[in-house]
């Protein structure tokens, strides 16, 4: 068996500057990493899931959000960086990539023997992905190095949650010598 990666949300309308939700600068700086994790899953034989936010027109949520990834929109779609990469694309409306999408049953066929998820908000669409598969059971794995938001302590918090709450193991690079 393989692994399972979930690519959350790196897209237009969160990643790239002068969209209503980017996630800033910052998060920029995790794509290069979230690009090597993807090759070496692929390397691996794993499968690789693109989670894309994908709201209508008149999305309840943009009564908390702006405006954001509508669907059939550039926003909606994942980052040049990444785009050109072997997966499958999963439109999502919810804050987890498991409301209302194939998702549960794909992973189900594919019985991988974890599940990694990066990408963005940490504390928002990552957490609530890692926190529906480990209440399916699954091995979740989080690239400390391949999650971001555009809130710094919210991150942090939701690091320490998805590791001590939810059971996922929350992976960090090794320090410099």
């Amino acid at each position: 068996m393989s692994n399972a990666l979930l690519v959350v949300d790196m897209v237009v309308g969160f990643m790239e500057p002068g969209h209503n939700l980017y996630c800033g600068d910052e998060a920029r700086q995790i794509v290069p990493r979230v690009r090597r994790l993807i090759e070496d899953e692929l390397a691996k034989g794993s499968a690789v899931f693109f989670i894309c936010d994908n709201h209508d027109p008149d999305d309840l949520e943009f009564q908390m959000f702006p405006v954001h990834c509508v669907k059939d929109t550039e926003e909606a779609e994942v980052i040049g960086e990444l785009a050109g990469y072997d997966g499958v694309v999963i439109p999502k409306r919810r804050y987890s990539a498991f409301y209302d999408t194939d998702l549960e049953r794909r992973l189900a066929e594919l019985a991988p023997d974890k599940i990694i998820i990066c990408g963005v908000c940490t504390d928002i669409c990552v957490m609530h992905t890692a926190s529906d598969a480990r209440n399916r059971d699954y091995a979740v794995e989080v690239p400390a190095d391949c999650v971001a938001s555009f809130d710094p302590s919210a991150h942090a918090y939701a690091l320490d949650h998805l590791e001590k709450i939810l059971g996922a193991t929350v992976t960090r690079p090794e320090p410099a010598a």
